[in-house]
Formats: C-alpha cells, structure tokens, sequence
C-alpha cells in the first residue's frame, strides 16, 4: 500500500495560519483496517532493557551494506531495525513508527515495558500513542484514527496511551506498517556506550541518512537538524524531504537546497503573488482560474488570504509536529469568516472547484473540529 499519499489521522489538534483545530471527517464512518494476520507475539518484559540513545534514520530503506557498518562501529550496545514516517495529521505531521514488537520493547521505557495491555494493543494490530498527542487528541481511550488516502477511508483503533521512543509520537506493529504504506527499514534505533559514538556514525552514514539524539528535549533547537518527509504515495514523492533547524520562536528553517529546488513565488490568478511548493502552485493555479472563469472569483478575497509556505511548528510548539505549510502545500482562505470549529462561510462552489484540482478541505471535518479556510493538496492532478 505505498500509493498512500499522506494519512491524516482526523481526530488530531492541529494548527494552520496561527490557529489550532482538531479536525475529523464528516464523512460515513470509515471501515477498519482489516486484521486478517495472526496476533504477534510482544514477548515479555525485558531482563535487561536498552537506553534509546540515537536514531538513523532515511527516507527510503536503509542499504545493507550501510546498516552493517552501523552496527559494526565501536560502541553500539543494541540495535533495531524501523520504519519510521513523517505522517501528515491534517495540515501538521508526527512521527510514526512501526517495529518488531519484542526487541522493541527492550527499547521502551520502563513502565511502558511492563504495561501488558500496551503490548496486547499492539499486537492486536492497534495503534499507541503517546501521552501528549492523546491529550490533542481529546478522544477517550478506544477512539479511533481516522486514516485516508486518495481513494479510500480507514480507522485504526486507539489501544493505549504510553511513552514511546522520544521523537516518536505513535507506534504500529510491523504488520500494520506494511498496510499504511510506510517504507520498511529506513530506520535503525541504537543503544550507544557513549555520545563519541553519533560523530562515528555520521561518517559512516554520510549523506546518506541522518543520526538524531535522543536524549536531547529540544529537537533541532539551535543547530540541530532534522530530516522530514512525507510518507507513501505520489504527493509524498512529488514534494520531496529535507532537513530542518528549528529556533525557540518556533519557526522552521528547511534546507537552503530544498527550499531553492521547491519553493516559488507566482502570481496566480484571484490571490496575486503567492509562495507554495512548486508541485502545488499548477494546480492552484489551475483550481482559481477555473473559479474565475465559472464568475466566481468574488467569492475568493485576495485581503483575506492566509498564506501557503510558512515553514514552522504547529502552535509553534515543536511537541506538536510541522505544520504542512513547511511544506508549502496547503493554503489559507477567506480566513475571517471561516475559523476553526465553525461551518464557514466559504462557498461551496469554490470548495468543489478545489477537489477537483486534488485539495481537501478541512470543512468536511467534524464539528466542532472543522477548518473551512484550510485547503492541502491531496493528490497529484494534472493540468
């Protein structure tokens, strides 16, 4: 199932244009992902636990040869092989990953390890997140993920609240990644002797994966660069990954290389002069040149326009994931008369021109969790 674009798990707060939502789809319930595999075993408590220390991590599966490097370098106490996705929740992302369950729970933290309903959610095919997304979430305990893709709907059953891996926001077992579409093996979780071991691994890694500390609180803060990346599916491809810095105003600075490869400042035919990823900017382009000539194009308020690449933290809080305009790939209009939480004034005729050109609009969220200024690109349309 790679051909997923983006999930957006619809039961999430989420930021966009400096405000906070929580959207989730109006649409008939979704079915559940099937569970047509066999329960996975998680093992017991461990005997002797690992300290989480780094993560390599890539956008696509690790080479062989590489990992073996990895694993051969002085120092290295443990190590798990992952798949690891910037996954997109709505307009912001968090980090999912999906792993073997029993050498993952090595990893684990303490009270984590030895919570065996954690283990049996997973196991069971169940989704867990952490503590402070589960409070975003505002859903009790067995709520549900609401995933979707270009062409169909799932539900992924909340089993359990937990602390994972730090930077890692939700947990799959193995299985259940290979079904969301997540790249196998683009990760590796290490155990380390000591913080001399990451300037080692960033040799041997070179360019072609990044090695991120783990015991650090602040991600990126003052130098520290992330990688950041979509997962799945021809959008995903399409706008590409980066590393980022992050400051403490929350703001995000991408590559110079990305942003000079992807981002594009046009005019465009209603709003004027916009800044969006270039894969973006055709097909908006298209969508209000096709309101403009429907004479339309009063409905849509250049003076109210929200922007599109705004490269920072939801809330500008770096608990809370990218937002995807650090993408460049969503946009805000008629801001005033279409809040967060409210149905929104926008018309509908302008929203059906804008699914035709592959946007989703936050306006077919759940009250009181609708977004009905906010429009992200949802599939590759061509003009």
């Amino acid at each position: 199932m790679r051909q997923l674009v983006a999930l957006v798990l619809c039961a999430l707060v989420t930021g966009c244009g400096g405000y906070a939502r929580e959207p989730a789809s109006t649409a008939a319930a979704p079915p559940p992902i099937p569970v047509d595999w066999s329960v996975e075993d998680p093992g017991p408590p461990p005997a002797e636990p690992l300290r989480p220390d780094l993560l390599v991590l890539g956008t696509d599966t690790l080479p062989e040869p590489l990992v073996a490097e990895v694993l051969a370098v002085r120092g290295v106490r443990g190590s798990l092989r992952l798949s690891v996705a910037s996954v997109a929740v709505a307009h912001q992302t968090i980090t999912v990953a999906g792993a073997d369950l029993a050498p993952y729970r090595r990893f684990a933290a303490k009270v984590t390890a030895e919570s065996e309903p954690v283990w049996r959610a997973l196991a069971a095919g169940e989704a867990v997140i952490t503590h402070e997304i589960g409070r975003d979430l505002g859903q009790d305990l067995g709520g549900e993920l609401a995933l979707r893709d270009q062409s169909q709907d799932f539900r992924l059953r909340i089993g359990a609240y937990a602390s994972t891996v730090p930077t890692i926001d939700a947990l799959v077992n193995v299985r259940r990644a290979e079904q969301l579409g997540m790249v196998p093996g683009n990760a590796i979780l290490l155990s380390v002797d000591s913080t001399d071991v990451r300037k080692t691994l960033e040799r041997v890694t070179g360019g072609t994966a990044s090695v991120q500390p783990l015991s650090e609180p602040a991600r990126g803060a003052g130098g520290e660069r992330q990688a950041a990346y979509l997962t799945g599916g021809s959008v995903a491809k399409a706008v590409g990954s980066f590393s980022y810095r992050y400051f403490p105003d929350g703001s995000v600075e991408p590559d110079a290389r990305w942003v000079s490869a992807n981002i594009r400042t046009e005019t465009v035919p209603l709003l004027g002069r916009v800044t969006c990823h270039r894969r973006m900017l055709s097909q908006l382009r298209g969508a209000l040149t096709e309101i403009e000539r429907a004479g339309l194009g009063a409905l849509v308020h250049p003076g109210e326009y929200g922007g599109c690449y705004v490269p920072r933290f939801i809330g500008r809080d770096p608990r809370r994931g990218l937002s995807l305009h650090t993408w460049g790939i969503a946009v805000d209009l008629n801001v005033p008369g279409n809040l967060p939480g409210t149905a929104g004034q926008i018309d509908r005729r302008v929203v059906s021109v804008f699914k035709k050109w592959g946007f989703s609009w936050g306006g077919d969220w759940r009250q009181p969790s609708t977004d009905p200024m906010h429009l992200e690109l949802a599939a590759l349309v061509e003009s």
